[in-house]
């Protein structure tokens, strides 16, 4: 762990090991949400308190894989991919709340990312940005998945882990486009449109 701006000690944090990738952090910048990898499960979800570590805190530990958690901006929801049923789908669940879970993608989904305002959940299925509608009060409700866009963005590393970002206002995303012979990555500070 390290200031954002590169300045301070980089420290290790308690309680982790070097099969762990780091997933998300609560609104409040106290619990770190991280993936970590073994061979008896592949890959589960865990917790740890950053600011005075104790024992680590599984979220998710079953024989499936899973990854790419993601915390809903008001922390209180948690999207993850699992395997469990042969292939990669979407789920949301409380987060610190009933061990409860609601599928979010029906034919396949991977590297889910909320949009800012809480409000919708995007994921990606091959070539296709997905989009749902989501309500968590009183009840839970999804909308059906429907397409955004499609176009053949890089996937990164981890196939769970989203290499895309949504911008602020939920409108605009950044990806990454694989193109032959591509050597150098050009960076634009602050644009304004």
């Amino acid at each position: 762990m390290q200031d954002a701006d590169g300045s301070g000690r980089i420290l290790l944090i308690p309680g982790t090991t070097e099969w762990d990738y780091p997933a998300s952090v609560t609104a409040d910048g106290q619990t770190l949400i991280f993936l970590r990898s073994s061979q008896e499960t592949s890959f589960d979800i865990f917790a740890l308190a950053l600011k005075n570590p104790g024992p680590v805190q599984p979220i998710l530990k079953t024989p499936a894989y899973e990854g790419g958690a993601k915390l809903s901006p008001d922390g209180h929801w948690l999207l993850y991919v699992s395997n469990e049923s042969s292939q990669n789908e979407i789920y949301l669940r409380p987060y610190g709340g009933p061990d409860r879970r609601w599928p979010v993608s029906t034919q396949g989904g991977t590297q889910a990312v909320w949009n800012p305002n809480g409000k919708e959940i995007f994921y990606r299925n091959g070539n296709k940005m997905m989009a749902v509608d989501v309500e968590t009060t009183p009840d839970v409700k999804l909308s059906p998945p429907h397409v955004l866009f499609e176009g053949r963005y890089a996937f990164g590393s981890g196939i769970t882990i989203a290499n895309y970002d949504v911008a602020r206002d939920g409108q605009r995303f950044i990806m990454v486009k694989d193109e032959a012979g591509a050597a150098r990555l050009n960076v634009v500070l602050n644009l304004v449109r």
